[in-house]
């Protein structure tokens, strides 16, 4: 017990003495272009940087060890719990991306009517987007509201459509913002034409995806049943010391390293297998 006091006060002095002694990264470096900065902006969380994600993720996995092995006195599975609990950040991380998408994906199509709605009711490009602010979709209202705000401030259609696309981080958002601006730009009479098939398409494509999440999510939901039902089994062995204390043998750690395995490679090929495709940000 009193190594782990000892290595939960060294980390603890580490991280604080990181917090002044190492230069602050800016947020494009923190985040950068890589693809968990991507995910962090589709999941609606721009403003968090990926090291902020790690310091959590590891926190939590010191934590989980720590109660774990109090409870079992069982290293391989307090290690094993360790290792999970660091996951269970960028797993969420994940799941609200796919998430926000599948809303964004809902709520598109009433998005674009009322936008074709406003410009054929004769207001501007900018006052239309701006009223998505409060007659939208719920889930895009407080983008919206940002680009109004910037672009009162700033009075740059263009920079404020920029600001939007990174606040969305959403394909259908790139290529509506893409629409607007050529259409901002040249000019001509085909914008509400454009508005017009842009909704018929999300709609088609909503009702698609739909169908098939529905088809598939007992198949998902069985597998994630399966991989997860022998480690709440383990933990609750935890309790029992007589029981747990085998798997500190070599045979244990084998068991549990095969098992650990086999469920993460099912898992990923399920994943892999059942993934429907997902759109790209080819306009971002």
């Amino acid at each position: 017990m009193g190594v782990l006091v000892g290595l939960g006060f060294g980390v603890g002095a580490l991280l604080v003495w990181s917090a002044f002694a190492l230069p602050r990264a800016t947020r494009e470096e923190a985040t950068g272009p890589g693809a968990f900065g991507e995910l962090l902006a589709r999941a609606g969380l721009g403003h968090v940087t990926a090291s902020s994600v790690t310091v959590l993720a590891l926190g939590l996995g010191f934590v989980a060890f720590v109660v774990v092995q109090v409870v079992s006195a069982t290293l391989p599975v307090s290690l094993v719990f360790g290792l999970m609990a660091t996951a269970s950040p960028y797993v969420a991380v994940q799941r609200r991306a796919r998430v926000r998408q599948q809303e964004f994906a809902q709520v598109w199509p009433e998005a674009v009517d009322n936008l074709a709605s406003a410009v054929r009711a004769g207001l501007s490009l900018p006052d239309a987007l701006s009223g998505l602010a409060t007659s939208g979709p719920e889930p895009l209202r407080d983008a919206f509201a940002q680009f109004a705000l910037d672009y009162q401030v700033s009075g740059g259609f263009g920079e404020a459509l920029d600001r939007l696309k990174v606040r969305l981080a959403d394909p259908v958002g790139d290529r509506m913002v893409e629409g607007l601006r050529v259409a901002r730009e040249v000019g001509g009479g085909d914008l509400g034409r454009l508005l017009r098939n842009l909704s018929h398409y999300l709609r088609e494509e909503a009702r698609t995806r739909s169908e098939l999440q529905a088809r598939q999510a007992w198949t998902v939901n069985g597998a994630r049943l399966a991989v997860a039902a022998p480690w709440v089994v383990l933990l609750l062995m935890a309790f029992q010391s007589d029981v747990i204390i085998r798997y500190s043998s070599p045979t244990g750690v084998l068991v549990l390293a095969v098992g650990a395995a086999a469920c993460v490679g099912a898992y990923a090929a399920m994943v892999r297998i059942g993934r429907l495709p997902v759109e790209r940000r080819i306009l971002a």
